[in-house]
């Protein structure tokens, strides 16, 4: 006979969830929240997964509703297990990932008076959420009114905004009076708003009018409708397409690898290729080059479209569009002209252009970061979804043909901290495989990511060990620093490898350290297996950083002769 908690609120909690259509629950344990876990893992509509660390857990909970497009609950005990759920809210915050945060705290007259796992909770993520609430104790006059409505109010902007939403539950003792039935909780009123687009007649006439027109799209879920849209607008030469990986457009007549495209751009290219209407949808860019590049351009216009977020990132902008991209364009399309304009040519030429001289490097490359990511992308299966960690693993992945698959990262906040947890969590809800393509310390910064008994056999870890955080050595600035400081304290060097730990969390473990190697490895990594599998590239004794510099060198007509380097 099942049994479920008799705290009321708890009661309340768990037939809102179910009315609303939140089902995904991420648990982490603990004893404050324990009427939660329990009563919410005895129902039948409920998937509960335990995760042990609350940090990995929120990213394991995002990773799930990146996959379904639909809020998932985490839930923890009280106190600083809390606290580490802030750097996943941070991300869903500016990626726009509805995470519902349960947290179970103290009784409110216990804060701050030294009792055990007690700190102030209350609006704790408050800088990064769409709103904080917290429930009133089952004692309190008209709790059960309150915590209906606060509960409700909670779950409708999780849905709204797309984004993170606290709930703080103070729970009584005792915590495990249990019962068989309860009373109905009343059905909710749904309440949910319905955005209206509207399009204005000056944009039509801005956009007529402009003789140079470039859309940028920035990350943005893969959206079919939006994808056939900007075909419509790229196919007559209108307008050149700029994205990128996490961009997930398709298109060949789109330009998908920018930084191939405008590096070494001098102030006269600036001025040759930068467009009068400029139009960003989406969030965020991974290319600075382009930020780069649109914020010296003298630009007239700058429509942003987005849900969400209308930041001026490019010091340009005119026309915060508060819309879906789709819905947006659908209109826009119906009324505006669709001629073709010499623009696109131009783009065009200078994409046939960067794209031979990239093949004629990529030829001559030595093995490194750079050639294993140009042969990653070319063995990877179609049909796999494919997340990619921050730093240097999604700027090579730019440079390549990534933009067939399904791809994902964590560019809210551009963190390696959750990388492994969110493609874990995404890979246990998904239902085609998932890959993440990892650099070695991100996988290594949480390994807690692999920490759970749910992840799937046809999940696929591959792990670029350069064996330091090569990034550094990358972007300009760290190599003033002393080379021992550099080494120990910014870039971090380290002898570590992922073999134990592959079989201490239960994949399987191969590793490449040529190309012929990775190769031959690669051909039978994506075959189906009974457990997960991790591939380790080992790159320390590449010289990675002088490989890409000598690339972006010859993209520019520098230095054509240093490619063997």
């Amino acid at each position: 006979m099942k049994k479920f908690s008799s705290k009321r609120s708890v009661q309340i909690l768990g037939s809102v969830l179910q009315q609303y259509g939140v089902q995904n629950i991420v648990i982490s344990p603990g004893s404050r929240n324990a009427p939660i876990a329990i009563h919410l893992a005895e129902s039948q509509y409920f998937n509960c997964y335990s995760i042990v660390d609350e940090r990995s857990a929120a990213f394991v909970g995002m990773g799930m509703a990146l996959s379904e497009g639909k809020p998932v609950a985490v839930t923890c005990t009280s106190g600083s297990a809390a606290a580490n759920y802030y750097p996943a809210v941070a991300e869903a915050f500016y990626s726009n990932i509805p995470l519902l945060l349960l947290t179970a705290d103290r009784p409110t007259d216990y804060v701050d008076i030294f009792d055990g796992q007690t700190i102030r909770q209350k609006e704790l993520f408050s800088q990064h959420s769409y709103g904080d609430f917290e429930l009133m104790e089952d004692s309190g006059a008209d709790a059960d009114d309150f915590n209906l409505e606060t509960i409700k109010k909670a779950v409708e902007l999780c849905i709204e905004k797309q984004g993170p939403v606290h709930i703080n539950i103070p729970l009584e003792e005792p915590l495990y009076e249990l019962v068989q039935d309860f009373p109905l909780v009343p059905q909710v009123e749904k309440t949910i708003r319905k955005r209206g687009t509207e399009l204005p007649s000056t944009l039509v006439a801005e956009w007529n009018l402009a003789k140079r027109i470039l859309i940028l799209v920035g990350t943005v879920k893969q959206s079919e409708e939006l994808e056939n849209q900007l075909i419509q607008l790229v196919k007559n030469h209108t307008v050149v397409v700029l994205c990128e990986t996490n961009s997930n457009l398709k298109d060949p007549r789109f330009l998908h690898h920018i930084d191939r495209y405008i590096s070494g751009f001098d102030e006269q290219d600036i001025r040759t290729f930068a467009p009068d209407l400029l139009i960003t949808i989406g969030q965020n860019v991974v290319s600075k080059k382009v930020k780069q590049f649109f914020r010296a351009a003298d630009i007239h216009s700058h429509w942003h479209i987005d849900e969400h977020w209308h930041p001026d990132t490019y010091f340009h902008l005119t026309q915060k569009i508060s819309a879906r991209p789709e819905i947006f364009l659908s209109k826009l399309i119906y009324n505006i002209s669709l001629n073709p304009r010499p623009y696109y040519n131009l783009w065009n030429s200078l994409r046939e252009r960067k794209d031979a001289l990239h093949r004629e490097f990529t030829l001559r490359a030595p093995f490194s970061d750079f050639t294993a990511c140009k042969i990653i992308s070319e063995k990877i299966p179609v049909n796999h979804a494919v997340h990619l960690s921050n730093s240097a693993t999604i700027r090579y992945a730019q440079l390549f043909d990534f933009q067939k698959f399904k791809c994902y990262c964590n560019r809210g906040t551009s963190g390696i901290d959750g990388s492994t947890s969110t493609a874990m969590g995404f890979a246990i809800r998904h239902a085609a495989p998932t890959v993440l393509v990892t650099g070695d310390l991100a996988f290594f910064y949480d390994i807690n990511g692999l920490w759970n008994q749910y992840i799937p056999p046809f999940t696929r870890i591959i792990i670029l060990n350069n064996q330091e955080g090569n990034i550094f050595k990358i972007i300009p600035g760290p190599q003033n620093a002393n080379g021992n400081v550099l080494d120990e304290f910014i870039g971090t060097k380290h002898r570590r490898s992922a073999e134990i730990l592959a079989k201490h969390f239960g994949f399987g473990y191969a590793k490449a350290e040529d190309e012929l190697t990775l190769e031959r490895i690669l051909d039978n990594f994506f075959s189906p297996s009974i457990e997960p599998k991790i591939l380790e590239i080992f790159t320390g004794n590449a010289r990675n950083a002088d490989v890409l510099r000598n690339y972006f060198d010859h993209l520019s007509g520098r230095n054509p002769v240093r490619v063997d380097e």
